[in-house]
């Protein structure tokens, strides 16, 4: 049963990335735009987005959920040495729903649409920008785990875990990568100029993701980054990203050609294999701390409570993941079962 937990652990933070990632990138395409192509991303979000983008966050209550009840360990560690980012993020989140709600529902057109679309975008950039810290914080190496947190500084407990040069160029990677699936969404929900532009932008994020991931990936390695080495050493993990790369060139064709389905599946996948490669390097020891790593299989939670959990889970599968994929349809998220009539761009 612990594979059944482990299995809805990691789809979970698949689909949360995707989604919720696509989610994010809207706003910081909309942040990085001309004012006129605001307007046209702003009109556009609401269309296809609104009606899903609560749906999108699901995922990652989920994956807290099953951290905090299956992994008690790993758990412990986030919430405690990591809890000012974990504020900040679900500050973000908060702020960018109150911001949605009110700059699409306001009737009253004032000064006050200008700070929602402000705390929208900017908190747009700044959630995906410390979800990825986070990432980066658990494998940068900084955690220190001691008998006794009162022995450390203030800044060794909670700062540098996650203040660091290493997660912070793990959080622009990850808000790059939220740019570039929204781009590549935003395309097939758009004709015309209109598609030109967002196919302007996923060309533009596909370029800054791949430089912040030679720049992630070098400086892990000058540093002396335990993840990164191992990661360099790893070949499942080098196949991986080396497979990811390659799907660029179809990619490419596929959104010049307007093929929607195409083009969201490949990027899709895309972001399997950079996730795969991240997780399988170093598995199960995902927290590296400084001068040990902390494996996720071990210290886990009782037996019963693991299959309790896993029964759970299936049957909630059974439940949610039908009625996800029929929402999704029905606003035209899904694509694979549509013809596709999208202008060739």
């Amino acid at each position: 049963m612990l594979y059944v937990v482990l299995f809805f652990l990691m789809f979970s933070l698949y689909l949360y990335v995707v989604l919720g990632g696509a989610d994010y990138g809207a706003g910081i395409i909309e942040l990085f735009s001309s004012k006129e192509n605001q307007k046209i991303t702003k009109k556009t979000i609401y269309r296809v987005m609104g009606p899903v983008w609560e749906a999108n966050h699901i995922w990652i209550i989920i994956l807290i959920v099953i951290l905090w009840i299956a992994f008690p360990v790993y758990y412990n560690i986030m919430v405690v040495h990591l809890h000012i980012p974990l504020t900040i993020i679900l500050l973000g989140v908060t702020l960018r729903g109150v911001a949605f709600v009110f700059r699409h529902y306001d009737a009253v057109i004032d000064n006050s649409q200008k700070l929602y679309d402000g705390m929208f975008m900017v908190s747009s950039l700044i959630t995906p920008i410390f979800l990825g810290i986070v990432f980066g914080a658990l494998i940068s190496g900084k955690i220190n785990i001691v008998e006794d947190i009162s022995t450390l500084t203030f800044y060794e407990a909670f700062i540098m875990p996650w203040c660091n040069l290493f997660s912070i160029l793990v959080g622009l990677f990850f808000a790059a990568l939220c740019a570039f699936l929204s781009s590549v969404l935003l395309i097939g929900e758009s004709t015309g100029k209109n598609a030109r532009i967002y196919v302007r932008k996923s060309i533009i994020a596909t370029i800054i993701v791949v430089l912040l991931g030679l720049v992630t990936f070098g400086y892990g390695y000058i540093s002396g980054n335990v993840f990164v080495k191992d990661f360099i050493r790893s070949p499942l993990a080098l196949i991986a990203v080396i497979l990811s790369g390659v799907l660029l060139y179809p990619l490419k064709r596929m959104i010049k050609k307007g093929n929607t389905v195409w083009s969201r599946s490949l990027a899709g996948i895309q972001v399997f294999l950079i996730l795969l490669a991240a997780i399988i390097a170093h598995f199960p020891d995902i927290i590296i701390t400084t001068n040990s790593s902390v494996s996720l299989i071990e210290k886990i939670a009782p037996d019963s409570v693991i299959k309790a959990l896993g029964i759970s889970l299936i049957i909630g599968g059974a439940v949610i993941l039908p009625g996800l994929f029929h929402l999704l349809k029905s606003f035209k998220m899904i694509k694979i079962l549509e013809q596709n009539n999208n202008t060739s761009t």
